[in-house]
């Protein structure tokens, strides 16, 4: 079986932190490849960064010229794109934000979702209230990080530590790592948090493999059915 992650963003520091917990993850068989896009925000932090991420992902799952892949995982917690990344490919697309809040909901009746900066919170709540598990989300809190400083990871820690105890006010009762770039974070917090705590890549990594393991992908039937035939410009017209 073989993986494609996506990186939200287009540092390559970050989609090799990501693949290492993909991997670490994945089971006996499964091969991890992990994509950059070639364009886009270095972080994405806010609308613009995400909605510019969304394209810039898609485009380069458009143009991958790699092995053949049985599914895709977007690592990008909140971000954009997941509906027309589900038209584009003709496998399972597991979204990490969509998959950590459903095995979050199986642990228990409400969780918190700790991110990066406050003002990725709303974008967060919406992509949650899309995917349908908005209604058990208790708080999304941030630890005032930005993506690109959680490579401190005793200061990620501290101010997750902290954010998680906001969390667990609010009445989160299972709490999810709220950025790819943290993923890994859960083995240092885990044991010194009362609640479980999910990562968003592990979990949409074995929720790809368990929707290939039964064979199931993309229903075609209605929403997601393929791109209508028309011509489109990816980015500039050349001259």
């Amino acid at each position: 079986m073989r993986i494609v992650v996506t990186n939200c963003n287009t540092t390559q520091e970050m989609t090799a932190e990501i693949v290492r917990g993909a991997r670490a993850a994945a089971g006996p068989g499964t091969t991890v490849t992990g994509l950059t896009p070639a364009w886009g925000p270095e972080s994405a932090e806010g609308w613009l960064d995400s909605y510019l991420s969304a394209a810039a992902v898609m485009d380069a799952l458009r143009t991958y010229e790699g092995p053949s892949y049985d599914a895709v995982v977007m690592a990008g917690f909140g971000e954009h794109g997941r509906e027309g990344v589900r038209e584009l490919v003709d496998v399972p697309v597991v979204d990490i934000t969509e998959a950590a809040a459903h095995l979050a909901c199986l642990l228990g009746r409400r969780y918190g979702v700790v991110t990066t900066l406050e003002r990725t919170c709303g974008q967060i709540e919406d992509s949650l209230e899309t995917a349908g598990v908005g209604r058990n989300c208790a708080t999304v809190v941030g630890t005032g990080l930005s993506v690109l400083d959680l490579g401190d990871a005793a200061r990620t820690e501290a101010a997750f530590l902290t954010a998680a105890e906001r969390a667990c006010a609010a009445g989160a009762e299972v709490l999810v790592l709220g950025c790819a770039g943290m993923t890994g974070l859960r083995r240092a917090v885990g044991e010194k948090l009362a609640v479980p705590v999910v990562d968003g890549v592990a979990a949409a990594v074995k929720l790809a493999e368990s929707l290939v393991g039964l064979g199931l992908t993309t229903s075609r039937a209605g929403s997601y059915a393929r791109p209508v035939p028309k011509g489109r410009v990816w980015g500039a017209p050349s001259e």
